[in-house]
């Protein structure tokens, strides 16, 4: 359980400010997080990447929505697998394209 807990905290970091930020996979995660990938898609995952598809379309229907609309669709393939994953700074500007 405590694989599952990290990677919803490592999720809610990674939602409160994906803005200069991305994720990588990790090239050290094993088979257990690939086990544990498929129990959260069946579980959470599918539902979460589902909510992140459908939230982002109101977004983009206002200007000052479009920005936080690219953050929900980004946030789909952490919600589907987010073990084996890190979250890392890129080197862009907030904002920019």
């Amino acid at each position: 359980m405590i694989p599952f807990g990290i990677a919803s905290f490592r999720l809610a970091g990674f939602i409160l400010w994906p803005f200069g930020r991305t994720t990588v996979e990790r090239p050290d995660a094993g088979a257990a997080s690939c086990v544990g990938n498929v129990i959260w898609l069946v579980f959470a995952g599918w539902w979460l990447a589902l909510a992140h598809l459908i939230t982002s379309i109101p977004l983009f229907l206002s200007i000052i929505g479009i920005p936080f609309g690219w953050a929900n669709l980004k946030m789909i393939p952490v919600s589907l697998t987010p073990l084996g994953r890190e979250i890392v700074s890129t080197d862009q500007e907030w904002g920019s394209w």
